[in-house]
């Protein structure tokens, strides 16, 4: 009898078949696991398991537990997704390999000059405020050409565009913007899609999916 499949499992085949339907190749999404307030022991479980992208919201949080986690495999990355304070940027570019969450000129010029203290350039995601929702973090859409501007001209390495839609609603008319903005500014990365729509988001040209609680179950 068939062994079930692990959530991993489950989910990385639930990717290459969205992928196959939308004519893509099975490999041009990269699964991101969402591991903020997940116990080392479950990411190890992860990693054993093949997982070897991770996504954290928090710095300080980062900084208490993935030093030992990241000497258990070479090629293991660790993606910043959450909001960062500009007080941050030093810690920020030490640590992760992406940052997600590009909305501000304060950060601009934060992150600049930590890259350039540290002589490391960090891929970094301008996070869009796609719903234009006041609670939400993000630059507004009519400001994304100036912030990408902005960037450039710090030498930020800006490789694509990131964003959370509006929850209950339906995410694929903002996944379809999010990547027409990246497109009309010659960015080839979209980091889109969550747990709930993810198949989705790769059906719409997603190159990162951000899946936290499909991986780990429900956070307490």
């Amino acid at each position: 009898m068939d062994q079930p499949a692990t959530p991993l499992e489950d989910i990385r085949t639930r990717i290459a078949k969205a992928s196959a339907l939308a004519g893509r190749e099975p490999d041009a999404t990269e699964l991101i696991a969402i591991s903020k307030t997940q116990p080392a022991e479950r990411i190890e479980s992860l990693i054993t398991e093949g997982q070897r992208v991770f996504g954290e919201n928090r710095v300080q949080e980062a900084q208490a537990k993935w030093p030992a986690l990241l000497e258990m495999g070479p090629r293991i990355r660790l993606h910043l997704v959450g909001q960062l304070q500009s007080n941050k940027a030093d810690d920020a570019v030490a640590l992760f390999d992406c940052i997600h969450s590009l909305d501000r000129p304060s950060l601009v010029t934060g992150l600049a000059k930590a890259m350039d203290k540290a002589g490391r350039q960090v891929p970094c995601f301008v996070q869009v405020n796609i719903g234009q929702e006041e609670q939400k973090g993000g630059c507004p859409i009519a400001e994304v050409p100036t912030l990408l501007a902005q960037a450039r001209e710090a030498d930020i390495p800006v490789v694509g565009l990131m964003c959370v839609p509006p929850a209950g609603v339906e995410a694929a008319p903002y996944f379809a913007l999010l990547a027409k903005l990246a497109a009309d500014h010659d960015l080839p990365r979209l980091s889109m899609g969550m747990s709930d729509d993810f198949e989705t988001a790769v059906m719409l040209g997603a190159t990162h999916v951000r899946i936290g609680s499909a991986l780990f179950g429900s956070r307490s």
